[in-house]
């Protein structure tokens, strides 16, 4: 018997058969275009829509119990009286909502929604869109993610759970509702927005998909973040989790909300009362990349040369895409300090590699317990990055590889619905290796972190004048 975990992705949505042990038995993938123009990031929701439904379509078998849902956080997109879309599904990288974000962000009113909502004050968070949209005159009868959407369509009832919820800036994280002051700021009000439910809330199938049975239950799931720890096995409180791709995040398990004093966190729900807390950042990968592209070197061969080498002094603020956790600061700039002529390719890029994973540090000195961390992502092809990040996180490093992720997280909720497993904290995922950090390089990176908190407020300063 399986569970079908559908996982809408920024380019792509998966769906992947899971059995009750968390094995991954089948899956597939459907692609899609992200259109982007300037700051606007957004998909149709009729295509995100169309793909999932191909790929349920493909592994859809009478051996399924159950549908689970997952896929990017911090989407929004209006809907009309008749429930059909009016907007296109803005996603997490839309940056349209700045100006809005700058107003709020470092006031004694953006303080205190972040510590109501868990969400920080940045342009990502449906609370910053829907402001925009509402100063833009951009109305709509109904206010949901591109998970509600599909939920809609496959169940015949739109909502939204605490999961998602917690990423949107507009629910509160101590009462599990809507906050009224985030919907004010928004221009929305409660009825405009989905009823919240439990992340393992299960709502019989209506639509017509063959191979599956009428009736059997949609599980509304949660948002790719923190289902991604559950996925790693990483849900125990105290364990942490990191995934890196393109950007990157760290998050770590805990009973019940919580947020860093100094705003650095965010605070989001899995299910039956545990949490992260952690940080994204938008630099991870990514720098690579555009280190391999401004040297005209393939990004495999660049980050191999990188293995070994010394960064020799240079320190990389890699703010390319801007910067989430732990500035939020969508309009920070990159910087090379201590550049000089006979810096090579591989050293620049060992230093930008360094200043990402000191920005996964800084999240986690923002984390008062961790015990343990698991990675996963692409980017941990390349051993550079894995050896990096174990060196400035100062621990070792469990690497789960192919795990499945958040969709195995959305399965294991599943079969949580379904009785099938007693506890989220059941660890059926296992390492496949383990990075050990170096002691020097502990001390020489936990050495230079206070000198980049320092450089990023030069920085915002210099860009402010």
């Amino acid at each position: 018997m399986i569970v079908l975990a559908v996982d809408l992705g920024t380019t792509a949505t998966k769906v992947v058969a899971v059995d009750e042990h968390a094995r991954v038995v089948a899956s597939t993938e459907r692609g899609y275009p992200m259109r982007t123009s300037g700051p606007e990031a957004t998909h149709d929701p009729q295509v995100v829509l169309a793909a999932a439904f191909d790929a349920l379509r493909e592994l859809a078998s009478d051996d399924v119990r159950a549908i689970a849902l997952t896929g990017a956080m911090h989407s929004i997109m209006g809907l009309d009286a008749d429930l059909r879309p009016v907007t296109e599904s803005l996603s997490w990288a839309d940056n349209r909502a700045i100006e809005q974000t700058e107003r709020l962000r470092g006031t004694a009113e953006g303080r205190e929604l972040h510590r109501m909502t868990g969400a920080p004050i940045h342009s990502f968070t449906p609370l910053m869109k829907l402001a925009w949209f509402h100063e833009n005159g951009v109305r709509a009868a109904k206010w949901c993610e591109i998970k509600d959407f599909v939920h809609l369509h496959l169940t015949g009832q739109l909502l939204n759970e605490h999961s998602c919820g917690s990423g949107t800036g507009l629910m509160n994280i101590h009462t599990l509702q809507w906050h009224e002051p985030s919907l004010e700021f928004a221009g929305v009000t409660a009825d405009q927005l989905p009823p919240l439910v439990e992340p393992t809330h299960a709502t019989p199938l209506t639509a017509e998909i063959p191979g599956l049975r009428k009736g059997i239950p949609v599980v509304i799931g949660g948002g790719d973040g923190p289902l991604g720890n559950l996925g790693v096995g990483a849900a125990t409180p105290g364990a942490g989790a990191v995934s890196l791709g393109t950007s990157g995040a760290l998050r770590v398990a805990q009973q019940g909300p919580g947020i860093d004093d100094e705003g650095r966190t965010f605070s989001y729900a899995i299910a039956d009362g545990l949490w992260v807390r952690g940080g994204a950042i938008s630099n991870g990968g990514v720098v690579a990349q555009w280190a391999a592209e401004t040297f005209g070197v393939q990004v495999g061969d660049l980050l191999a040369q990188a293995l070994h080498a010394d960064s020799d002094g240079l320190v990389a603020l890699p703010y390319l895409l801007g910067e989430r956790a732990p500035w939020w600061d969508p309009t920070v700039h990159a910087a090379l300090l201590g550049l000089r002529r006979e810096h090579t390719p591989a050293q620049i890029t060992k230093a930008l590699v360094e200043g990402a994973c000191q920005q996964l540090a800084l999240v986690l000195d923002a984390v008062p317990v961790v015990d343990s961390i698991r990675i996963t992502g692409g980017a941990f092809r390349a051993p550079v990055w894995a050896q990096v990040l174990a060196d400035a996180l100062g621990m070792p490093l469990h690497l789960t590889e192919d795990s499945g992720g958040s969709a195995v997280g959305a399965a294991l909720l599943a079969w949580r619905a379904l009785g099938e497993i007693e506890s989220l904290t059941v660890d059926l995922v296992r390492p496949t290796r383990t990075i050990t950090p170096d002691e020097e390089a502990i001390k020489r990176y936990a050495a230079a972190r206070p000198f980049i908190a320092k450089a990023y407020r030069a920085l915002e300063d210099l860009y402010s004048v």
